[in-house]
């Protein structure tokens, strides 16, 4: 799917929160989080040159790559290509970004475990030369 950018949701998909998000990413909620399960999956898709903003969470934050190429950042480290069948652990409280590269569409779940205390604190969106750093 290189180089193809949707302007409509796939279908079961909605948007995702705009303002924590740079360009057009979509969101299925996988499992939601209840009384008895302490945690939440959601399929991500990105679209070429997407990301979403800088944030923390108080537990892990588990990425799964299931589809295209991707980046993440952890602050303070350089940005990671990220690909089909990697797996990321975010740690609580690491300040980190994800998304598509500028070429394709880039698909995650992203697991976020021990709800109860939280899912994510958003924070400032990535720049433009913060996305374009990676070497």
């Amino acid at each position: 799917m290189e180089n193809q950018k949707q302007n409509t949701a796939p279908p079961g998909f909605g948007p995702v929160a705009a303002q924590y998000f740079t360009g057009t990413a979509w969101l299925k909620m996988r499992v939601t989080s209840d009384d008895v399960t302490n945690c939440a999956i959601g399929e991500v898709i990105f679209e070429a040159g997407c990301r979403n903003n800088w944030h923390t969470h108080p537990s892990n934050q588990i990425l799964i790559v299931t589809e295209g190429v991707g980046y993440y950042q952890a602050e303070g480290s350089p940005i990671q290509e990220i690909k089909v069948g990697d797996i990321i652990n975010v740690l609580p409280g690491v300040k980190h970004w994800h998304g598509a590269t500028p070429n394709g569409r880039f698909t995650h779940y992203a697991v976020g475990i021990n709800t109860e205390k939280g899912i994510v604190d958003w924070l400032e969106p990535v720049t433009e030369e913060q996305y374009d750093n990676f070497k």
